[in-house]
């Protein structure tokens, strides 16, 4: 009962779900998931076999690793019947698992669900944390419909968007678009943090675009290892088309061909949905321009919630230290986002459309 484990079961109790929710983790987090609500029922970890008494759908919501290890476990002590699904992000060595370990009645379906957060345990459980996120699923015909359009229903009613993938186009698929990232991020830094240490001027200058690339090497190990170790080789596969791209753009270094590059990427980066994690409906955008001080974004929240408009998103920009920058505010309606440019160009912001 993790992020992901704890969001699940707030997500449930929000949606008025009627089934008993039960958890299994160390007695410390059990006792803090029942006083936050997540769970109905807690168990400790060497208490498994009686958490799983009477259960209709088991979520290991662990590392991957550790997902391996239950797999074999609860496919041992689950009822006839039960259904067995996780939250991995990689999937082919988990379904080999399950298609292992997981007879007699006892049914599984990959799963992962493409949310998160910069925290982690269950305090930090948010009950929003799947609306409107891309929740993969990797259908098994062995698994019987209707179990499987209950789960898919339930996850729907927590607000996910459930997509369907076999377990080697869903782990091709994240290589591409979040472990490569994450390797370019890090070798990025690593290489700029060497060149630091032979001349200390890079790092004072590594700003503005810098950071927004490399936000993501700030990312542990620990939550990667189990990743890389199950998809080496599609991620070894994207870092080999990556270089090839690398070097087909340092081959055309100063020729005109390379704006057919900047212009395609401009088309695709553009077409990327700006609402794909937490709103249900695209949402209407605001750019404000803000100094740098106290309490502005907080003024910018009154002045618009005294107004009756309400901001359903808000993102930082850009911002120069002692200046300022930009915000995006994300409104539901293009009334609601008319009426905020109005309101704030009142008290003194300039605010427009992108």
């Amino acid at each position: 009962m993790g992020l992901l484990g704890g969001s699940l079961g707030l997500a449930l109790k929000r949606t008025g779900f009627a089934g008993r929710r039960v958890g299994v983790s160390r007695p410390e987090t059990v006792a803090q998931a029942l006083e936050l609500g997540v769970i109905d029922e807690g168990w400790s970890y060497d208490q498994l076999d009686k958490a799983l008494v009477g259960a209709d759908l088991v979520f290991i919501c662990t590392p991957i690793q550790r997902i391996l290890e239950l797999i074999a476990e609860i496919g041992r002590l689950a009822e006839p019947g039960a259904l067995i699904t996780d939250v991995g992000s990689t999937k082919r060595r988990i379904v080999a698992a399950a298609r292992a370990h997981c007879g007699d009645g006892i049914h599984f379906v990959g799963g992962h669900p493409m949310a998160g957060s910069e925290k982690s345990g269950v305090t930090a459980a948010d009950p929003f944390l799947f609306q409107n996120a891309i929740y993969i699923l990797v259908p098994d015909d062995a698994v019987p419909a209707d179990r499987y359009r209950a789960l898919i229903d339930l996850l729907r009613l927590i607000g996910a968007r459930v997509l369907e993938l076999e377990a080697d186009h869903h782990d091709r698929a994240v290589a591409a678009i979040s472990h490569l990232p994450q390797m370019l991020a890090t070798s990025l830094v690593e290489m700029v943090g060497r060149l630091n240490e032979e001349r200390d001027h890079y790092l004072p200058l590594a700003a503005g675009g810098f950071r927004d690339l490399t936000r993501i090497a700030s990312s542990p190990f620990a939550m990667w290892e189990d990743i890389v170790a199950t998809n080496a080789d599609e991620i070894g596969g994207m870092i080999d088309r990556y270089i090839a791209a690398l070097k087909d753009v340092k081959a055309r270094l100063g020729e005109a061909s390379l704006g057919g590059d900047f212009e395609y990427a401009n088309r695709i980066r553009g077409s990327i949905p700006r609402d794909a994690k937490g709103f249900i409906h695209a949402l209407h955008e605001v750019l404000v321009q803000a100094e740098d001080r106290p309490g502005v974004i907080a003024e910018i929240g009154r002045v618009l919630g005294e107004a009756g408009v309400n901001i359903n998103d808000i993102e930082v920009m850009k911002v120069r230290e002692g200046e300022g920058g930009t915000l995006r505010l994300g409104f539901d309606s293009a009334e609601g986002a008319e009426r905020a440019i109005g309101i704030l160009a009142g008290v003194g912001f300039t605010a427009r459309r992108p």
